[in-house]
């Protein structure tokens, strides 16, 4: 008899955070030292199969660049090793000797770890490592067209986990993922934290599941060049953005809002760095592929910029790195206007920075609040107001931003999730790391006495209880005199 997909998918899952539970218990009692030993052989593991697991992810998604993809591997091997391998989650973590309070770190328990397909591998390497830093097991639930790819990454960093002394069964992947499966994971009564990143629904769905979730939203990220910038190195920051893996992450580019003032030298900065301006005939053939039923169609992610020509049926330039389209209007009607996945930009153009904050906004609100903005410019009070008014947790200055918002290239906390805060429906605005899936526990020491609240002693006065409260005695002549003689007066008696 065939047994039902969907229930062999729950109980793989059932008996995956058996094991998983079993095993943080046993990695919980690991010094600070052997928890490190066991994140660096899983990040040197992750470097050393950087180049096979892009491989693998190109060939099953079709999405992106094997090389862009090993750098992707290698950040999340390389990078974010280097920013968490110090970081103490093990036992009193931080003391404040002045105000006498300890910190103790504890582990959540077990993560749930959604994947997605536009960077499935990274991803794994990336949730492993701070997952197993901050003493935790995780469980993967890979997207379907993912599904190998973020197996084999899983087993290369479980693998190199046991090697350096990890209990067996801390690092699992679902091998038959479905939507029963992951609902079963988020849901079920061992799963402590869900760390989602993928579509708005799944998101959604990790904060609708009862648990304790870390989500991300979509990313329609706007960039910004003013009239003070270096337009020439601006363009240059934003193809090399926009292009790397094939517009695949959250934070690349989706829209150019430029300047008035130097509109035509950024459209020809573009044009001589490789990208291609359509025609309004050939923007219209190009928009026609992007939505797909309503939403954005999923054979264009990740595809180049030539793929995309063709099955617009138009011709562009063997060289064309980027396809560019000038659009005024901002909606779900207007293609160019949402988040493309893929080397696709808007090009707008405004009359200043307050019509460029205007627009930047708009663009934000339609699919992209709480993610990333960019700015190029060199007046730091035009950056300051960006950076105060926009609805954007990550302000990437004078960088691709790709690269600005993962932290690559800025002092950000390099990670390969990055929150959206409230403005997104995201429980932070932060860069997630392992100090998001620890419990901190305060041991905290008497240093002062609360004031005391009892009442004033019968035929004291207000000022007397009050001074006595505070510890100290301030009284007028008036009051005094009031003292001698109430005493006098007893004596007579």
């Amino acid at each position: 008899m065939k047994l039902d997909a969907d229930l062999q998918s729950i109980q793989e899952v059932r008996n995956a955070l058996e094991a998983a539970k079993k095993a943080q218990a046993a990695l919980e009692e690991l010094s600070q030292r052997e928890v490190d030993e066991i994140v660096r052989e899983m990040a040197e593991a992750a470097a050393k199969e950087s180049l096979r697991l892009a491989e693998l992810a190109v060939e099953e998604t079709g999405y992106g660049k094997v090389a862009d993809k090993q750098r992707k591997n290698l950040f999340a091997a390389r990078d974010v090793y280097a920013a968490i391998k110090d970081m103490p989650t093990v036992g009193i973590i931080r003391r404040d000797d002045e105000k006498k309070v300890w910190e103790i770190a504890q582990p959540v328990g077990i993560v749930a770890g959604i994947i997605p397909s536009t960077n499935p591998t990274s991803t794994t390497i990336f949730k492993s490592l701070i997952a197993v830093k901050a003493r935790n097991a995780i469980v993967f639930s890979p997207h379907p067209a993912a599904a190998r790819c973020t197996r084999e990454a899983a087993n290369v960093v479980a693998a190199a986990a046991e090697r350096a002394g990890a209990p067996s069964g801390l690092i699992h992947c679902i091998t038959q993922p479905t939507l029963a499966a992951t609902q079963e994971l988020m849901s079920h009564k061992w799963t402590d934290v869900i760390l989602a990143t993928g579509g708005t629904g799944m998101v959604k769905a990790a904060y609708s599941s009862g648990k304790p979730a870390f989500g991300v939203g979509p990313g329609n990220v706007p960039v910004y060049i003013h009239a003070s910038a270096d337009v020439s190195a601006a363009v240059r920051q934003i193809i090399a953005s926009k292009t790397f893996d094939n517009g695949t992450i959250c934070a690349s580019e989706q829209a150019i809002v430029v300047d008035r003032q130097v509109k035509q030298q950024v459209v020809s900065e573009l044009s001589r760095q490789g990208a291609y301006l359509l025609n309004e005939t050939e923007k219209a053939k190009v928009a026609e592929v992007i939505l797909q039923g309503g939403g954005l169609n999923p054979q264009i992610v990740g595809k180049s910029a030539q793929e995309i020509a063709r099955m617009a049926g138009i011709a562009v330039p063997p060289a064309a790195n980027v396809l560019v389209a000038e659009e005024e209007h901002v909606g779900k009607s207007y293609p160019f206007s949402i988040e493309k996945l893929s080397p696709l930009l808007a090009l707008y153009t405004v009359a200043d920075w307050r019509e460029g904050c205007e627009v930047c906004i708009r663009l934000l609100e339609l699919g992209g609040l709480g993610h990333t903005l960019g700015i190029h410019c060199r007046d730091e009070a035009v950056i300051e107001a960006f950076g105060l008014k926009k609805p954007a947790s990550r302000i990437v200055v004078n960088s691709g931003t790709t690269f600005g918002g993962i932290g690559a290239s800025t002092g950000l906390f390099p990670s390969l999730t990055l929150g959206c805060g409230s403005y997104g429906n995201n429980i932070t605005s932060d860069n997630i790391g392992p100090q998001h899936l620890l419990n901190i526990k305060r041991v905290a020491f008497g240093i002062r006495e609360m004031v005391s609240s009892e009442p004033a002693p019968a035929g004291g006065s207000q000022t007397e209880a009050a001074a006595a409260a505070s510890g100290t005695l301030t009284i007028s002549r008036e009051e005094v005199m009031e003292i001698i003689q109430r005493v006098l007066a007893e004596r007579k008696g």
